[in-house]
């Protein structure tokens, strides 16, 4: 079986037409086409249903694809282990971070003090929810992903340690009804009419604000979804709902627009602790030490070294 026979039948499983999937690879139609034939005759089955208006995986398709993403992520830390025997002079760090600003460790500076160390090591960054980067890691896509999940949410199978954990906050509008009651707030002391501003569906901040919804014994009701945490809180400030976020997103320093000098927030928004201790958005680092690459151990070693010195 050829590698490259398992390359161009990923890009036609994940662009699902013959054409778009060799442009990606940078051949002809008609020799992907007829790679892909010679790699059906290997495996014995047909691996695409086509018609003239669309191609699917056949059930040997879908069989084959996820060996084939693993198979060649193998071939890929094999190279980057034969790299290392170099002195990590060159390679490449698949790395995920999570979309929200959310520890005390600044990713930044580890990704400047690793460059500085092995400056022939290539960052490839992805960016997604924490759910979907943690998959990746599990399926050999990424090296190393941060992610916004408890111990308990990492899938099995990934190693972890936890790198920083941000108290959630409530932000309401000034004139709500909990406003004026305190400093903390129960969840469960929401009225029942309250709309939530919640953060993608499938990220780490999402599955633990619901989680603390439901350890407060309610629903968190009516909802929306917001892309950026920032968008968020001013949306709470200006009366559209209430939302929970990382006490850091709020008081982190980055300057929001209309930001009250006195407390950091956005005029017309207050943020109250929430009673709940377990109420945390949790920062996990995850790999899994059976594949990790000299150059993704190296990683560690520097995330490690920052969240020591934080």
């Amino acid at each position: 079986m050829d590698l490259r026979h398992l390359k161009y039948f990923l890009a036609v499983a994940e662009t699902r037409n013959f054409t778009q999937a060799a442009a990606s690879c940078y051949v002809a139609q008609s020799a992907l086409s007829e790679q892909i034939a010679r790699l059906e005759k290997d495996v014995g089955a047909q691996l695409f249903s086509r018609t003239s208006r669309s191609v699917r995986l056949t059930a040997a398709g879908e069989l084959l694809e996820p060996l084939a993403r693993r198979i060649l992520a193998d071939v890929d830390n094999a190279q980057a282990a034969l790299d290392a025997l170099s002195g990590l002079r060159r390679g490449r760090l698949r790395l995920g971070l999570l979309q929200t600003r959310a520890s005390s460790v600044d990713l930044v500076e580890v990704m400047a003090d690793y460059h500085a160390r092995y400056p022939g090591i290539d960052f490839h960054v992805t960016n997604a929810p924490s759910a979907e980067m943690a998959a990746a890691v599990l399926g050999g896509d990424l090296d190393i992903a941060v992610v916004g999940l408890g111990p308990r949410q990492v899938p099995e199978g990934l190693d972890h340690f936890v790198l920083d954990g941000d108290p959630l906050v409530l932000v309401v509008p000034a004139d709500h009804a909990l406003a004026d009651g305190g400093d903390v707030v129960d969840l469960a002391d929401l009225p029942d009419s309250h709309q939530l501003i919640q953060f993608t569906r499938g990220s780490g901040l999402r599955r633990q604000v619901e989680a603390a919804f439901a350890r407060a014994g309610v629903e968190p009701g009516q909802h929306f979804q917001v892309g950026q945490i920032q968008d968020m809180v001013r949306l709470a400030a200006r009366g559209i709902g209430v939302t929970v976020v990382p006490r850091s997103s709020v008081f982190g320093g980055d300057a929001l627009p209309g930001t009250n000098p006195q407390d950091g927030l956005p005029y017309g928004a207050r943020a109250l602790r929430i009673a709940d201790e377990a109420a945390v958005h949790t920062i996990c680092v995850v790999h899994d030490s059976k594949r990790l690459a000299p150059a993704g151990a190296a990683f560690l070693e520097v995330v490690e070294r920052h969240a020591i010195r934080g």
